[in-house]
Parts: structure tokens; sequence; C-alpha cells
């Protein structure tokens, strides 16, 4: 592994373990050029997902840009960090063993969307209105009072 400080090639593992969730090994590495440390996660990749876009655009899945998306989402909200790991994980997990390499991405933000309805319904709004491209306060009010019809339904 390469230090990301000075770039040095060999660097050594000090201590591994699983993460909370047992997602990932979670390393502390030591870089005996410079004597930085750092930290690195090792996960399992079951296929390469390559995300499709609308416009028919296709690039790499980024695990860190969907956890990212979420972050911005759950912004001041109290959420652990370890439910938002525990939540991208599944996510992933999801789209990984749908059985397909390419991930429309219509697909991945109805993932999150039902992630984040079932975490946090400010967290869930939030990222609907991105997603679903708001562009006035009507469309909140819709989505809201939709979003009210449904939880009342599922209660009556």
């Amino acid at each position: 592994m390469r230090c990301p400080f000075c770039g040095h090639d060999d660097t050594q593992v000090k201590d591994s373990r699983p993460t909370e969730d047992n997602s990932a090994i979670r390393r502390r590495r030591f870089c005996p050029q410079c004597g930085s440390r750092f930290t690195t996660f090792e996960r399992i990749q079951l296929r390469d997902l390559t995300v499709v876009k609308k416009t028919g655009r296709r690039v790499p899945f980024d695990r860190d840009k969907l956890m990212r998306s979420i972050q911005i989402a759950v912004r001041k909200r109290n959420i652990e960090n370890d439910r938002l790991e525990r939540l991208v994980s599944g996510i992933v997990r999801r789209l990984e063993s749908s059985g397909e390499s390419e991930i429309p991405s219509e697909m991945i933000g109805e993932a999150v969307m039902d992630a984040l309805a079932s975490l946090d319904p400010v967290a869930y709004v939030r990222f609907a209105s991105v997603y679903r491209n708001f562009r006035e306060t009507k469309d909140f009010e819709d989505f809201i009072e939709k979003l009210g019809d449904e939880r009342f339904a599922e209660r009556g």
C-alpha cells in the first residue's frame, strides 16, 4: 500500500480488525519512510459495478460518492456514522447481488430513498428534493402530503 503522505510504496500493517458490522477489515498502517500512520479499509466486492446514467453514459460505481450523498442528506441529524456505514453497505450488497454488473442510476436513487425513508424522515425529504429535482415549494408540499397519505394508509 502506497503512503498517502510521502508516496513510499512499502507500508506496514500495524493492526487489523473487522468493522462493527463485519463488512470490512480496518487496517492501521505505518510508513517507515516518513513515520506517518493512516487507516485503510478492505471490503468484499462481489463484482465491479457500472452505473448507467440517464444520458446513457457509463461510469464506475463509487461507494464513496454514495456515502457523500447520504451524508449530505443526514447533515445535522443525530445519526451515527456506524448506522450510515451499515446503510451504505446494505445498499451496495443489494446492488451487487442483483446479478447485474450495469446498474441504472435510478435503481441506486430508489435504493437510497428506501433506506432513508426508514432511517430518518428529514433526510428522506432532503434526498428526495435533489433526486426528484424539486423546483419550487409546491414540489415539497406535494411530496410531504403524499408521504403523509402513505403513512396514514399503512396505519389504517
